[in-house]
C-alpha cells in the first residue's frame, strides 16, 4: 500500500507538465527522483502507468484510471487539512520572510487572504534573499519568498512567479535599446550584492557593456529608494535618470504614466520567484496551506 500521497503528488505533476525535468523543477526534486517515484508506483501496482515519448508524456489506460483516483485523492486531503487547521492550537504568529522587491510590492496584496486561509496573525520580514534562507535554516521563519534560489540542503525550493527587469525613467524614453543608447543615461544602480545587480551585470556582460562604464550617480540597496529617486528627478534633464528594477516595483506608476519603460533590443530580462520551506515541514498543515494559496496565484 502507498504509505504516502507524495509519491502520488509526484505522478500528478508529472501529468500536468508533461514531463519528467519540468515537474522535478516545480517540486524542487532531482529528476532520478521523479523517475524512482514512478517506478515505485508502477512497482506496486505491477504495470505501467506512463509511457515517456519524444513530444512528452502519455498515459497508459491503468495510468489514467490512477489519475483519476489521485485526483479525488487531493482533493480530499486538501479538504481534510482545511478541518485540521481547525482544531490545531492556533496560538502562534506564522512567520514569513522575503526578499525586498516580493515583500514590498508582490506579498502584501495577499498577506490578507494567507491570514484568513490559516485563521491566524502572520508577521513578515524582508531581507536580501541570503538573509532570509539564512533565517528559515535557523527556524526563525516558516515560509521564504525570494528572488534568487539559494539553493541549502534541508530546504525545498518551489518555482513562483516570473518577473522581468526592465530600464526605467521618469522620462518618455525608447522602448527599445542598444547597448550604445545605454551610455546616454545617467544611472542610479542596486548594490553588488543584490540578485538584480547580478543578474544585469551578466546580460550587460553579453551585449559588450560594463556597469564601471556608465555615469553612475548613486548606488542604492532599497528598491523604494531607487524607484523615489527617479520619479523625483528632473524632468526636463538631457541625461534621463534610470536603473533597472522589477517590473513588478513600478508596475503602478508605469499604468499611470508616471514613470517610463524600457527594455534592451534582444534581450529580455527574467527570472522566476522562489518558494522556499524545510523539508520537515513539508507535511505542516499551515505551511502547506500557504504554499498551495501561493502556487495557485499562478493559475489566475
Amino acid at each position: 500500500m502507498l504509505k504516502d500521497f507524495a509519491k502520488l503528488q509526484t505522478f500528478l505533476m508529472v501529468i500536468k507538465e508533461k514531463s519528467f525535468s519540468k515537474a522535478s523543477a516545480k517540486l524542487g526534486i532531482s529528476q532520478p527522483a521523479v523517475t524512482q517515484q514512478i517506478k515505485f508506483i508502477e512497482d506496486y501496482l505491477d504495470t505501467k502507468i506512463v509511457d515517456r515519448k519524444k513530444n512528452g508524456i502519455i498515459l497508459t489506460k491503468e495510468g489514467e484510471d490512477l489519475y483519476r483516483i489521485a485526483q479525488r485523492l487531493e482533493k480530499s486531503i486538501q479538504s481534510g487539512e482545511k478541518d485540521l487547521l481547525k482544531i490545531i492550537n492556533k496560538e502562534f504568529t506564522f512567520v514569513m520572510g522575503s526578499s525586498f522587491s516580493i515583500g514590498n510590492y508582490v506579498l502584501p496584496n495577499y498577506l490578507g487572504e494567507i491570514k484568513k486561509r490559516i485563521d491566524n496573525e502572520v508577521f513578515m520580514n524582508v531581507d536580501v534573499s541570503d538573509k532570509i534562507i539564512e533565517q528559515l535554516e535557523d527556524k526563525k521563519i516558516d515560509v521564504a519568498l525570494i528572488e534568487s534560489p539559494v539553493f541549502k540542503d534541508g530546504i525545498i525550493y518551489r518555482e513562483w512567479v516570473e518577473d522581468e527587469l526592465v530600464l526605467f525613467s521618469n522620462q518618455p524614453i525608447k522602448k527599445h535599446l542598444s547597448a550604445d543608447d545605454l551610455f546616454d543615461f545617467d544611472w542610479i544602480c542596486r548594490n553588488e550584492e543584490s540578485h538584480t545587480r547580478r543578474l544585469t551585470s551578466e546580460t550587460f556582460e553579453e551585449i559588450g557593456v560594463n556597469c564601471a562604464n556608465f555615469n553612475v550617480i548613486g548606488v542604492l540597496t532599497s528598491p523604494t529608494s531607487i524607484k523615489e529617486s527617479i520619479m523625483h528627478a528632473d524632468k526636463q534633464a538631457d541625461r534621463p535618470l534610470v536603473s533597472i528594477m522589477s517590473r513588478h516595483v513600478i508596475k503602478s506608476e508605469i499604468d499611470e504614466g508616471r514613470l517610463f519603460e524600457a527594455r534592451l533590443k534582444n534581450h529580455k530580462i527574467t527570472r522566476h520567484f522562489y518558494i522556499a520551506y524545510l523539508k520537515e515541514r513539508k507535511h505542516d498543515a499551515f505551511v502547506d496551506n500557504v504554499v498551495h494559496y501561493l502556487l495557485s496565484l499562478n493559475k489566475v
